[in-house]
């Protein structure tokens, strides 16, 4: 199954949530298989320094130089990842905007997953930059569910609306209507505007709501600066039950 990570607003968690969700798929005995979508890099830079040659990159593939496979580099604990690049701000401007580059990522998940025996479909999970480009428009096209972070605030609640809107327009050129879920970060029950947040969330988009919320915890905040998932920073964490409770909703629902 493919998930990809994405909302117009920054600061919500989507590379947060890619890292410690394939942390807890790889926990659960799974081996996913990540690809940084941002040309900032920040999953990127959590793994290790970037690839200094952008061939060897997620901009490689785009130059159809290298298949996502061999792009895909070891990750301990967490998978595999096809690593960003900055070269990647100039994949709109070099290959447009037509059918052949939206569907692009589509197609080369689609050879990934033809090569592996049995032809049994990997976990894949795509952190998206955010705004809505070539390159987030490949990980809708190609994304299974899209997973919507969602921080405890009340311009988030204006972000989940455009997300809505930007999904509608999509959808009739897709011809499917896109699967979403929206999960709640960064909630504190001792703030009122968390649970108001929540409860206007819920009202608005229903089942669509993950049942599982990521608490704001020191563990999460802390474990990307030492290059380390929340389970390998702090297991015991409210943080690292969180995304093992979201990574058995997933689960429950079919999505991984």
């Amino acid at each position: 199954m493919r998930i990809a990570v994405f909302n117009q607003k920054g600061g919500v968690g989507k590379t947060t949530t890619t890292l410690n969700l394939a942390a807890a798929i790889v926990r659960a005995g799974g081996q996913p298989l990540l690809l940084d979508l941002d040309p900032q890099g920040h999953l990127t830079g959590i793994h290790g320094p970037a690839p200094q040659e952008s061939s060897r990159s997620l901009f490689g593939f785009y130059q159809d130089l290298r298949g996502l496979d061999e792009l895909a580099i070891p990750w301990k604990d967490i998978g595999r990842l096809v690593p960003s690049h900055q070269q990647l701000l100039k994949v709109d401007s070099i290959f447009g905007k037509g059918p052949a580059i939206l569907n692009k990522l589509r197609n080369g998940l689609d050879a990934v997953d033809a090569a592996i025996p049995g032809n049994a479909a990997q976990n894949t999970l795509i952190d998206c930059c955010p705004y809505v480009g070539v390159l987030a428009l490949n990980a809708i096209f190609a994304c299974d569910v899209l997973l919507i972070p969602i921080s405890t605030d009340y311009l988030s609640l204006q972000a989940a609306e455009h997300m809505t809107r930007t999904l509608a327009i999509l959808e009739p050129v897709l011809k499917r209507r896109i699967e979403r879920r929206y999960l709640l970060t960064r909630f504190d029950r001792r703030r009122k505007m968390s649970e108001d947040v929540q409860n206007r969330l819920r009202a608005r988009y229903a089942e669509e709501v993950c049942k599982t919320v990521i608490s704001e915890n020191v563990a999460i905040a802390e474990s990307p600066s030492q290059n380390r998932d929340v389970f390998s920073h702090n297991a015991a964490s409210a943080g690292a039950r969180d995304y093992a409770a979201l990574y058995q909703e997933l689960k429950q629902q079919g999505f991984l």
